[in-house]
């Protein structure tokens, strides 16, 4: 509920600062004197349109701040945490409005868009001004009535949960099943391109051992002349020989190395060299024994690099990457190929959630039936306590075409009224007036209130058009209202002031040329020279005090 709400420097309120009790609340004061103020700085601070109107003349900005207690509401809380809002069991809302027309919305201190501030103001307050009893003309707002008066918030979110299942595998379904021809195109493609690779054969790494290869095949005999004159220059060439020299050097040496520290490491060294030309010469030798001088392998080598090459062309890639794009082709094929299995699973997937939703949503539907008919019956039994004994309430549930689904059911929801005897029940719309409209909004408040989640309610001269016994019994019904739930209410019916159990008046004061609004808690003698001044006159008499006080006697 509401705890404490401050205003500062809006429209006509310089600074006003109000601890809100349980119960209803009235506000009154006489006309002009500002009494819609508090109600509509609490629209404003939930998220209501902005504009620089609403700063008080004189001022920078408007500054309001509105404190909720949320210890019975766990899932505001959730919602506060999931945005890492929460700040224990009170949620401050605060909005601020500069004199150019900007705003700026927070909870709990932090800044945050003012499309938040409105979801979380709608579980926070339900206003019902002047215009707002309009939304009880939308159909949307009926069925979540029904649903609330019947408690079918489990039903209904599975019912929401089980078409969104069902929405998406149908989404999935079409999105395949609208490429399929395309799809069977690209299929046949791939079909012929993978048959050619497969057809080709290529592994990994073979381009790079063709093109060595065929570099190595074509210098062939450059290169075994080139290993052989090496060979030769190494062990056997009758003029020059390093191995020849080198045992030379070491016989030359022998007869002194075993003296001379200074020779001997020179004969070492002259020994490693001996041992590294032998192995150099053998594996010249090995090289000679290994040339491939045969044309035709040179040609098949070559063949198979014009075949990667032109492939490789045809594909637009490097010829090193037709491993690759081989091992693509063969992936996509293969997902193109199981689409008719992927349409076909999707195809029972979409079934078994259909059967899903059926089941919960005719559940559902039966729910709706058996509790639309006492909705109805209460509403009238309200509806005649207010003075329109002539008028016929009744909800109508309308079914859906047989192959449409939707995330609230399979019936639409509709409010009608009679407001003449014998005549057909027709949408609220088309008979109701502004005053009926407040009264039957009123009525199914009354009925709903204890199935109500939003802990706070406002009206906003919900009574106009009324007057006597109907008068009563509105504010009767309010003060039932607020055993349920916070109930403010601006009124300018003494009988229904009289009803509130928290009384707040409001007067409009000229200072130094400026309009300013006030307010005050009224009690004992106060609110009833207030009710007194209410029940009309010129001036306040004992009598018309009596009858306030009376008033207010009898409204336990």
């Amino acid at each position: 509920m509401l705890t404490h709400l401050a205003v500062n420097n809006y429209t006509t309120v310089k600074k006003l600062e109000l601890d809100c009790k349980p119960g209803m609340t009235v506000i009154t004061g006489e006309t002009g004197a500002g009494k819609s103020v508090l109600l509509d700085a609490l629209s404003l601070v939930i998220g209501g349109r902005a504009d620089s109107k609403a700063v008080r003349h004189g001022a920078e900005r408007a500054d309001i701040h509105a404190i909720f207690d949320l210890s019975k509401l766990a899932d505001v809380k959730d919602w506060l945490s999931a945005r890492d809002l929460q700040q224990g069991d009170e949620c401050l809302l605060r909005r601020v409005v500069t004199r150019e027309g900007r705003s700026r919305a927070y909870i709990n201190g932090q800044p945050v868009p003012v499309q938040d501030s409105k979801q979380l103001g709608h579980s926070l307050i339900e206003l019902h001004g002047q215009h707002e009893h309009q939304s009880l003309l939308k159909k949307d707002t009926h069925r979540q009535l029904l649903d609330a008066f019947a408690g079918h918030g489990e039903l209904g979110d599975a019912v929401a949960q089980a078409y969104q299942q069902w929405r998406q595998a149908r989404q999935h379904w079409q999105k395949l099943q609208s490429s399929a021809d395309e799809n069977s195109a690209q299929a046949q493609l791939l079909q012929y391109q993978v048959a050619e690779f497969d057809e080709l054969g290529i592994s990994d790494g073979e381009f790079a051992n063709l093109e060595r290869e065929q570099k190595q095949l074509s210098n062939g005999e450059d290169l075994l002349a080139a290993c052989q004159q090496s060979l030769a220059l190494c062990t056997t060439d009758e003029n020059l020989n390093f191995l020849a020299a080198c045992t030379q050097l070491q016989q030359l040496l022998e007869p002194f190395a075993a003296h001379d520290p200074a020779l001997q490491e020179v004969a070492d060294l002259i020994g490693n060299v001996s041992i590294q030309v032998q192995e150099a010469a053998y594996t010249l030798q090995a090289r000679i024994d290994g040339v491939d001088l045969n044309p035709g392998h040179l040609q098949a080598v070559e063949a198979r690099l014009s075949q990667l090459y032109a492939v490789a062309r045809k594909h637009h890639v490097a010829p090193a990457e037709l491993g690759e794009t081989s091992r693509r082709l063969h992936t996509k094929y293969e997902q193109l190929k199981s689409c008719d299995t992927q349409l076909e699973d999707l195809q029972a997937e979409i079934e078994l959630h259909a059967h899903h939703y059926q089941k919960l949503a005719q559940k559902l539907s039966q729910k709706r039936a058996a509790k639309a008919s006492v909705l109805a019956g209460k509403v009238n039994q309200q509806l005649k306590t207010l003075a329109m004994t002539g008028c016929q309430f009744d909800i109508q549930l309308t079914p859906l075409s047989d192959s449409r689904f939707s995330a609230y059911g399979l019936e639409s929801v509709e409010f009608l009224i009679s407001t003449i005897p014998g005549q057909a029940p027709q949408a609220l719309n088309r008979v109701a007036s502004g005053g009926e409209l407040s009264r039957i909004s009123l009525a199914i408040q009354v009925v709903t209130a204890s199935n109500k989640t939003i802990p706070t309610l406002v009206f906003d001269e919900v009574d106009v058009g009324i007057s006597g016994g109907v008068a009563e019994v509105v504010g009767a019904l309010l003060r039932q209202l607020g055993k349920h739930s916070q109930v403010l209410c601006v009124t300018h019916l003494a009988q229904v002031a009289a009803k509130g159990h928290n009384h707040l008046g409001v007067r409009k004061l000229t200072r130094r040329k400026q309009v300013a609004t006030e307010l005050n808690i009224l009690e004992d003698d106060a609110k009833i020279e207030e009710i007194a001044r209410m029940l009309g006159g010129i001036a306040i008499t004992d009598q018309s005090r009596a009858h306030a006080t009376e008033m207010l006697m009898a409204r336990h």
